[in-house]
């Protein structure tokens, strides 16, 4: 797989892994089959695996530090985040972006993850209230000792970006994007290439959903919480899916997938730009990589660009709980 380059210096795959699935949100978890799925997307050439001490919570660092432990992969970059507060069970939430709060939570996380240094390590969420100069200045105590190499933030906007690239380089923003999630487009995509940061976009399929997996009719296994999210409800599910056709019409040309022309879209939006679609099955697993192969020509990427933008995105990224700290 191509490399792509995050910020002046972080290298890692085109695609990465978005590990916080193995752990919970979409169901039961089997920590067995996560380590195949692993093995799988290293031998896939993907090198860069994202997880948060918030997964689980903390599950899923201890399941990729096992994993780093049993197989020792080398070149193997790890993201990871500190920064939501949350009990095991509950959806709940507070936001802590404090300097001995980053610090606590740095080392518990590279204990847990068995390494020396994180390689790019967020902020999860923007407290509204702490200053985020003061966080970045915490985070940049961090680098000098060797915890960390690289910082980034996640669901931030603009002005806040510029102002936390000013006290120590930012690397990457990781946030929504997707064909149904464009907002960084206006303010946030912009600043981030005006200052050289690289972009990781999560739910780059929209949780499942572009892959026209999720019809009408469709129910989520016990502990999914895509049953609470706004944009798989009802009325919205059904305005959603002329959202599917436009993507699926593509897919019947090009002879792939509904995920794989999801995905060639955001990759072909830039080289500044790392995707880490989720999954626990190595089939999907395979699909996501197959979009690497698929070429969307200049015309292709804007008709389906401008397509999706003439149809209404029914309901909200998150319920309000999950919303605390986006666009901070």
């Amino acid at each position: 797989m191509q490399p792509r380059q995050l910020g002046s210096d972080l290298n890692v795959s085109a695609l990465g892994l978005g590990c916080m699935g193995m752990s919970e949100f979409y169901g039961p978890r089997d920590d067995t089959h996560a380590m195949q799925v692993l093995d799988r997307a290293i031998e896939l050439g993907i090198d860069f695996f994202d997880t948060a001490d918030v997964y689980g919570p903390y599950h899923n660092e201890t399941l990729i530090g096992r994993y780093l432990h049993s197989r020792r992969p080398s070149r193997l970059k790890i993201a990871t985040k500190f920064g939501i507060v949350r009990k095991a069970g509950e959806y709940n939430r507070t936001i802590n972006n404090t300097p001995a709060y980053a610090r606590a939570c740095c080392e518990a996380s590279l204990k847990r993850l068995g390494i020396e240094r994180i390689d790019l390590y967020y902020v999860h969420r923007i407290a509204a209230d702490q200053r985020i100069e003061d966080t970045m200045e915490g985070l940049a105590q961090l680098v000098k000792e060797g915890k960390i190499a690289h910082i980034g933030l996640c669901e931030v906007n603009a002005t806040t970006l510029r102002r936390a690239h000013a006290v120590h380089p930012i690397t990457a923003v990781q946030t929504e994007y997707s064909l149904w999630s464009r907002e960084i487009e206006t303010d946030v995509l912009p600043t981030c290439r005006a200052l050289g940061i690289g972009v990781v976009p999560y739910s780059p399929l929209g949780r499942g959903f572009l892959t026209g997996r999720y019809q009408q009719d469709s129910t989520f296994a016990e502990g999914d919480f895509r049953a609470m999210l706004p944009r798989f409800q009802d009325d919205n599910l059904v305005a959603n899916l002329k959202l599917v056709d436009v993507i699926a019409a593509l897919a019947q040309q090009k002879s792939c997938s509904n995920a794989q022309i999801a995905l060639a879209w955001l990759l072909a939006q830039g080289n500044d730009i790392v995707p880490i679609p989720g999954t626990t099955r190595i089939a999907h697993l395979e699909d996501n990589v197959g979009a690497t192969q698929v070429t969307l020509t200049a015309q292709e990427c804007t008709a389906l660009s401008q397509a999706i933008a003439d149809l209404p995105i029914a309901g909200e990224r998150y319920t309000p709980e999950g919303m605390k700290g986006v666009n901070g």
